[in-house]
């Protein structure tokens, strides 16, 4: 199942690089002057709207829930750039430059979702896609929570873990997303 996984995250990250690299031709690099916090809301802003259309059972935006998770990711690796670089109100960045960081970071977090799926035996598999946007709202929380802390943890891990588990959680749900789909096709 792992290598099933593994090209199901490849084949998630694959669309949501074309289009975070789409959207950099039409916009640039114009979030690099966004503050992590700022991004951090963004993100909650994302998660949120999927848990109220979740509750509700419907939308009045012509847009899936798909769409936010692609963005939770998307938002989540500029949260990580940000996190390395450091804000800038030089908002332009070369494409290649953007598209090595971008990787970077999908490759860390699928090394990550390697390990953890080892671990845990591909738990989330069995979870509903309602509790996978649980964990990224609560994840959200946390990293809030860090922020108004100046970055300062006890025990806890970084606000960089969190975005990488935020990554990693929606590609999930992308994933079950897409076989619920297939599963009603056939």
């Amino acid at each position: 199942m792992i290598a099933n996984t593994s090209k199901q995250f490849d084949a998630v990250t694959a669309a949501c690089k074309e289009i975070f690299m789409k959207k950099m031709l039409d916009y640039g690099t114009a979030w690099r002057i966004l503050r992590p916090a700022s991004l951090t809301d963004q993100i909650y802003i994302k998660a949120n709207r999927i848990r109220s259309i979740q509750e509700l059972g419907s939308q009045k935006v012509d847009e899936d829930i798909r769409a936010e998770f692609i963005g939770i990711i998307n938002y989540s690796v500029m949260a990580l750039v940000q996190l390395q670089m450091g804000t800038s109100t030089n908002t332009s960045m070369p494409a290649d430059e953007v598209e090595t960081l971008y990787t970077k970071y999908l490759n860390e977090s699928k090394s990550l979702m390697e390990c953890k799926n080892h671990d845990y035996g591909e738990a989330w598999r069995n979870m509903r896609v309602a509790s996978i946007t649980d964990i990224i709202l609560m994840k959200i929380l946390r990293v809030k929570q860090i922020e108004d802390n100046e970055g300062k943890t006890i025990i806890s891990e970084g606000i960089d873990a969190n975005y990488f588990d935020m990554i990693n959680y929606a590609i999930f749900a992308l994933i079950l997303l897409d076989e619920q789909k297939n599963i009603n096709i056939q």
